[in-house]
Protein backbone atom coordinates (compact mmCIF):
# COMPACT_ATOMS: atom_id res chain seq x y z
CA UNK A 1 0.00 0.00 0.00
CA UNK A 2 2.39 2.37 0.75
CA UNK A 3 4.57 1.58 -2.32
CA UNK A 4 1.74 2.28 -4.49
CA UNK A 5 1.21 5.23 -2.44
CA UNK A 6 4.15 6.18 -3.06
CA UNK A 7 4.47 5.57 -6.70
CA UNK A 8 1.38 8.06 -6.67
CA UNK A 9 3.03 10.50 -5.67
CA UNK A 10 6.04 10.36 -7.48
CA UNK A 11 3.92 10.22 -10.42
CA UNK A 12 1.98 13.33 -9.77
CA UNK A 13 5.37 15.67 -8.84
CA UNK A 14 6.20 14.86 -12.30
CA UNK A 15 3.66 15.57 -13.99
CA UNK A 16 3.34 18.86 -11.90
CA UNK A 17 7.13 19.62 -12.83
CA UNK A 18 6.17 18.72 -16.90
CA UNK A 19 2.90 21.22 -16.69
CA UNK A 20 5.28 23.84 -15.11
CA UNK A 21 7.93 23.42 -18.05
CA UNK A 22 5.42 23.68 -20.26
CA UNK A 23 3.55 26.62 -18.91
CA UNK A 24 7.15 28.51 -18.42
CA UNK A 25 6.97 29.95 -22.12
CA UNK A 26 3.44 31.28 -21.72
CA UNK A 27 4.68 32.68 -18.38
CA UNK A 28 7.68 34.22 -19.76
CA UNK A 29 5.66 35.30 -23.44
CA UNK A 30 3.13 37.14 -20.59
CA UNK A 31 5.41 39.68 -20.04
CA UNK A 32 6.41 40.88 -22.93
CA UNK A 33 4.30 43.37 -25.17
CA UNK A 34 3.29 43.64 -29.13
CA UNK A 35 4.39 47.36 -29.66
CA UNK A 36 3.17 49.10 -33.20
CA UNK A 37 5.36 51.44 -34.27
CA UNK A 38 6.45 53.24 -37.64
CA UNK A 39 8.47 50.45 -38.71
CA UNK A 40 6.47 47.34 -37.65
CA UNK A 41 5.48 45.67 -34.79
CA UNK A 42 7.98 44.26 -31.85
CA UNK A 43 7.72 42.42 -28.94
CA UNK A 44 8.79 44.38 -25.88
CA UNK A 45 9.60 43.53 -22.39
CA UNK A 46 7.05 44.71 -19.86
CA UNK A 47 9.02 47.53 -17.66
CA UNK A 48 12.80 47.12 -19.40
CA UNK A 49 15.50 48.16 -16.92
CA UNK A 50 18.25 48.80 -19.59
CA UNK A 51 16.60 51.62 -22.44
CA UNK A 52 18.52 52.84 -25.27
CA UNK A 53 17.02 55.86 -26.34
CA UNK A 54 18.38 57.38 -29.69
CA UNK A 55 15.55 59.92 -30.16
CA UNK A 56 15.18 62.63 -28.01
CA UNK A 57 11.46 63.39 -28.62
CA UNK A 58 11.17 59.88 -27.07
CA UNK A 59 13.46 61.11 -24.62
CA UNK A 60 11.91 64.34 -23.77
CA UNK A 61 8.14 61.78 -23.15
CA UNK A 62 10.35 59.23 -20.99
CA UNK A 63 11.71 61.82 -19.16
CA UNK A 64 8.24 63.75 -18.43
CA UNK A 65 7.02 60.53 -17.29
CA UNK A 66 9.76 59.55 -14.88
CA UNK A 67 11.70 56.50 -16.74
CA UNK A 68 15.48 56.27 -16.34
CA UNK A 69 17.08 55.26 -19.41
CA UNK A 70 20.82 54.03 -19.71
CA UNK A 71 22.29 55.06 -23.30
CA UNK A 72 21.86 58.21 -25.40
CA UNK A 73 23.24 60.11 -28.14
CA UNK A 74 26.41 62.60 -27.93
CA UNK A 75 24.54 65.37 -29.48
CA UNK A 76 22.94 68.90 -28.78
CA UNK A 77 20.31 68.59 -26.10
CA UNK A 78 17.79 71.19 -25.56
CA UNK A 79 18.26 72.97 -22.25
CA UNK A 80 15.41 70.40 -20.77
CA UNK A 81 17.14 67.15 -21.42
CA UNK A 82 20.77 68.70 -20.49
CA UNK A 83 21.29 66.65 -17.29
CA UNK A 84 21.53 63.81 -20.52
CA UNK A 85 24.92 65.25 -21.36
CA UNK A 86 26.28 63.83 -18.25
CA UNK A 87 28.45 60.84 -17.74
CA UNK A 88 25.73 59.61 -15.77
CA UNK A 89 24.13 58.14 -19.26
CA UNK A 90 26.71 56.26 -21.52
CA UNK A 91 26.46 57.90 -25.05
CA UNK A 92 26.10 55.72 -28.08
CA UNK A 93 26.61 57.61 -31.13
CA UNK A 94 25.41 60.19 -32.95
CA UNK A 95 21.54 60.77 -34.11
CA UNK A 96 22.69 59.17 -37.08
CA UNK A 97 25.01 56.60 -36.62
CA UNK A 98 24.88 54.20 -33.66
CA UNK A 99 28.28 53.26 -31.47
CA UNK A 100 27.14 49.35 -32.49
CA UNK A 101 29.83 48.83 -29.67
CA UNK A 102 28.38 51.03 -27.05
CA UNK A 103 25.01 49.47 -27.54
CA UNK A 104 26.14 45.71 -27.09
CA UNK A 105 28.08 46.73 -24.03
CA UNK A 106 25.04 47.92 -22.67
CA UNK A 107 22.89 44.96 -23.18
CA UNK A 108 19.90 46.45 -23.90
CA UNK A 109 16.40 45.86 -22.94
CA UNK A 110 14.80 47.99 -25.24
CA UNK A 111 16.38 50.22 -27.82
CA UNK A 112 14.06 53.51 -29.18
CA UNK A 113 14.91 55.27 -32.91
CA UNK A 114 12.98 58.03 -34.60
CA UNK A 115 13.41 60.30 -37.06
CA UNK A 116 16.89 61.29 -37.56
CA UNK A 117 17.68 57.69 -36.39
CA UNK A 118 14.98 55.84 -38.20
CA UNK A 119 17.45 54.47 -40.75
CA UNK A 120 19.46 52.43 -38.01
CA UNK A 121 16.15 50.31 -37.19
CA UNK A 122 17.15 47.17 -38.86
CA UNK A 123 20.74 47.54 -37.66
CA UNK A 124 20.01 47.83 -34.15
CA UNK A 125 16.92 45.27 -33.96
CA UNK A 126 19.42 42.52 -34.49
CA UNK A 127 21.21 43.47 -30.68
CA UNK A 128 18.08 44.10 -28.92
CA UNK A 129 14.03 44.46 -29.35
CA UNK A 130 13.74 48.48 -31.31
CA UNK A 131 11.12 50.58 -31.73
CA UNK A 132 10.69 53.25 -34.53
CA UNK A 133 8.75 56.15 -32.88
CA UNK A 134 9.35 58.59 -36.04
CA UNK A 135 5.85 61.08 -36.42
CA UNK A 136 4.44 61.88 -39.45
CA UNK A 137 4.11 65.53 -40.42
CA UNK A 138 0.62 65.36 -41.39
CA UNK A 139 -0.61 63.24 -38.37
CA UNK A 140 1.49 65.20 -35.64
CA UNK A 141 -0.27 65.73 -32.49
CA UNK A 142 -1.49 62.51 -32.67
CA UNK A 143 1.90 60.76 -33.10
CA UNK A 144 2.62 62.77 -30.16
CA UNK A 145 -0.30 61.51 -27.79
CA UNK A 146 0.33 57.96 -29.52
CA UNK A 147 4.10 57.98 -28.61
CA UNK A 148 3.62 59.09 -24.88
CA UNK A 149 1.03 56.18 -24.68
CA UNK A 150 3.00 53.69 -26.13
CA UNK A 151 5.63 54.80 -23.91
CA UNK A 152 2.92 54.89 -20.71
CA UNK A 153 2.08 51.11 -21.64
CA UNK A 154 5.36 49.45 -21.71
CA UNK A 155 6.69 51.25 -18.16
CA UNK A 156 3.70 51.24 -16.42
CA UNK A 157 2.95 54.92 -16.90
CA UNK A 158 -0.23 55.40 -18.38
CA UNK A 159 -1.68 57.87 -15.93
CA UNK A 160 1.32 59.67 -15.97
CA UNK A 161 1.06 59.77 -19.81
CA UNK A 162 -2.75 60.89 -19.84
CA UNK A 163 -1.91 63.80 -17.61
CA UNK A 164 0.73 64.99 -19.90
CA UNK A 165 -1.73 64.70 -22.51
CA UNK A 166 -4.16 66.07 -20.78
CA UNK A 167 -1.78 69.33 -19.77
CA UNK A 168 -0.62 69.67 -23.82
CA UNK A 169 -4.34 69.49 -25.35
CA UNK A 170 -5.83 72.22 -22.22
CA UNK A 171 -2.67 74.50 -23.64
CA UNK A 172 -3.44 73.90 -27.29
CA UNK A 173 -7.13 74.80 -26.50
CA UNK A 174 -5.69 77.81 -25.01
CA UNK A 175 -3.74 78.91 -27.62
CA UNK A 176 -6.29 78.52 -30.52
CA UNK A 177 -8.74 80.96 -28.72
CA UNK A 178 -5.99 83.74 -28.79
CA UNK A 179 -4.62 82.97 -32.56
CA UNK A 180 -8.57 83.20 -33.83
CA UNK A 181 -7.57 86.88 -34.04
CA UNK A 182 -4.04 86.91 -33.84
CA UNK A 183 -3.94 87.51 -38.21
CA UNK A 184 -1.25 85.49 -40.17
CA UNK A 185 1.62 83.89 -39.70
CA UNK A 186 5.10 83.35 -41.37
CA UNK A 187 7.40 80.65 -40.03
CA UNK A 188 11.21 81.08 -41.05
CA UNK A 189 14.58 79.04 -40.43
CA UNK A 190 17.67 80.47 -40.51
CA UNK A 191 21.43 79.07 -40.72
CA UNK A 192 24.42 79.87 -42.49
CA UNK A 193 22.75 83.64 -43.56
CA UNK A 194 20.24 82.11 -45.33
CA UNK A 195 16.66 81.79 -44.57
CA UNK A 196 13.69 79.24 -45.73
CA UNK A 197 10.05 79.25 -45.14
CA UNK A 198 7.89 76.44 -43.94
CA UNK A 199 4.44 76.17 -45.08
CA UNK A 200 1.06 74.21 -43.71
CA UNK A 201 1.58 70.43 -43.45
CA UNK A 202 5.15 71.06 -43.28
CA UNK A 203 8.13 69.92 -40.71
CA UNK A 204 7.48 72.77 -38.49
CA UNK A 205 3.67 73.54 -39.67
CA UNK A 206 2.68 73.33 -36.10
CA UNK A 207 2.16 76.75 -35.95
CA UNK A 208 -0.41 76.96 -38.36
CA UNK A 209 -1.80 73.10 -38.12
CA UNK A 210 -2.08 72.83 -34.42
CA UNK A 211 -1.70 76.65 -33.05
CA UNK A 212 -4.23 77.92 -35.39
CA UNK A 213 -2.34 80.90 -37.20
CA UNK A 214 -3.77 81.69 -41.00
CA UNK A 215 -0.67 81.09 -42.90
CA UNK A 216 0.69 84.39 -44.49
CA UNK A 217 1.38 82.12 -47.81
CA UNK A 218 -0.42 78.92 -47.92
CA UNK A 219 1.36 77.68 -51.13
CA UNK A 220 4.91 77.09 -49.78
CA UNK A 221 6.46 73.62 -50.54
CA UNK A 222 6.03 71.17 -47.63
CA UNK A 223 9.59 70.07 -48.38
CA UNK A 224 11.65 68.60 -45.47
CA UNK A 225 14.44 71.50 -45.63
CA UNK A 226 11.66 74.38 -46.55
CA UNK A 227 11.45 76.32 -49.42
CA UNK A 228 14.70 78.84 -49.36
CA UNK A 229 13.01 82.67 -49.50
CA UNK A 230 14.65 86.40 -49.60
CA UNK A 231 13.50 89.52 -47.37
CA UNK A 232 11.64 91.23 -50.99
CA UNK A 233 9.46 87.88 -50.39
CA UNK A 234 9.26 88.14 -46.16
CA UNK A 235 8.06 92.01 -46.82
CA UNK A 236 5.77 91.15 -49.72
CA UNK A 237 3.58 88.35 -47.37
CA UNK A 238 3.96 91.09 -44.92
CA UNK A 239 2.62 88.86 -42.34
CA UNK A 240 1.43 89.91 -39.11
CA UNK A 241 3.20 87.82 -36.81
CA UNK A 242 7.33 85.99 -37.10
CA UNK A 243 7.76 82.85 -36.39
CA UNK A 244 11.51 82.07 -36.55
CA UNK A 245 13.52 79.24 -35.63
CA UNK A 246 17.96 79.66 -35.55
CA UNK A 247 18.90 76.24 -36.65
CA UNK A 248 23.01 77.04 -36.60
CA UNK A 249 22.02 78.26 -32.31
CA UNK A 250 19.59 75.03 -31.72
CA UNK A 251 22.56 72.90 -32.49
CA UNK A 252 25.42 74.77 -31.30
CA UNK A 253 26.93 75.92 -34.54
CA UNK A 254 28.57 79.74 -34.64
CA UNK A 255 27.02 81.93 -36.90
CA UNK A 256 24.88 84.68 -37.63
CA UNK A 257 22.03 84.98 -35.35
CA UNK A 258 18.60 85.29 -36.56
CA UNK A 259 17.68 88.37 -35.16
CA UNK A 260 20.38 89.75 -36.80
CA UNK A 261 19.88 88.21 -39.80
CA UNK A 262 16.50 89.82 -40.14
CA UNK A 263 16.86 92.89 -38.71
CA UNK A 264 16.91 95.07 -42.15
CA UNK A 265 15.26 97.40 -43.78
CA UNK A 266 13.00 95.03 -45.76
CA UNK A 267 11.55 92.53 -43.16
CA UNK A 268 11.71 96.18 -41.02
CA UNK A 269 8.30 97.13 -43.44
CA UNK A 270 6.49 93.86 -42.26
CA UNK A 271 3.43 94.31 -39.84
CA UNK A 272 5.37 91.77 -37.66
CA UNK A 273 8.67 93.29 -37.38
CA UNK A 274 6.49 97.08 -36.98
CA UNK A 275 4.42 95.62 -33.95
CA UNK A 276 6.72 93.70 -32.40
CA UNK A 277 5.39 90.11 -33.26
CA UNK A 278 8.63 87.81 -33.66
CA UNK A 279 8.89 85.07 -32.26
CA UNK A 280 12.52 83.28 -31.93
CA UNK A 281 11.04 79.65 -30.83
CA UNK A 282 13.44 77.28 -28.48
CA UNK A 283 15.68 75.94 -30.71
CA UNK A 284 16.27 73.28 -28.98
CA UNK A 285 13.29 72.02 -28.62
CA UNK A 286 11.52 72.81 -31.96
CA UNK A 287 14.50 71.33 -34.05
CA UNK A 288 15.33 68.65 -31.77
CA UNK A 289 12.81 66.93 -29.58
CA UNK A 290 9.81 68.66 -30.89
CA UNK A 291 8.02 65.49 -31.13
CA UNK A 292 8.02 64.83 -27.24
CA UNK A 293 4.90 65.67 -25.20
CA UNK A 294 6.33 68.31 -22.48
CA UNK A 295 8.39 69.64 -25.33
CA UNK A 296 5.13 70.65 -27.16
CA UNK A 297 3.55 72.07 -24.53
CA UNK A 298 6.35 73.89 -23.64
CA UNK A 299 6.35 75.61 -27.32
CA UNK A 300 2.93 76.08 -27.23
CA UNK A 301 3.12 77.67 -23.72
CA UNK A 302 6.23 80.27 -25.24
CA UNK A 303 3.83 81.54 -28.31
CA UNK A 304 0.76 81.77 -25.92
CA UNK A 305 2.99 83.78 -23.30
CA UNK A 306 4.32 86.48 -26.40
CA UNK A 307 0.50 86.69 -27.49
CA UNK A 308 -0.51 88.09 -24.21
CA UNK A 309 3.08 90.37 -23.73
Amino acid sequence: MNTLASGLRSAALASGLLLASTLAPAIASAETMDISHASGTTAVEKNPKTVVVYDLSALDTLDALGVDVAGVPDAPMPASLSTFSSDDYEKVGSLFEPDFEAVNALQPDLIIVGGRSQAKYEDLSKIAPTIDLTISNDAFLEGVEDNARTLGDIFGKQDEAEAEIADLEASLDELQSQTADAGSALVLLTTGGKVSAFGPGSRFGDVYDLYGFTPADASLDVGNHGQAVSFEYIMEQNPDWLYVLDRDAAIGRSGEAAEQLLDNELVARTNAWKNDQVIYADGGLLYLASGGIRAQKALADQVITALQE
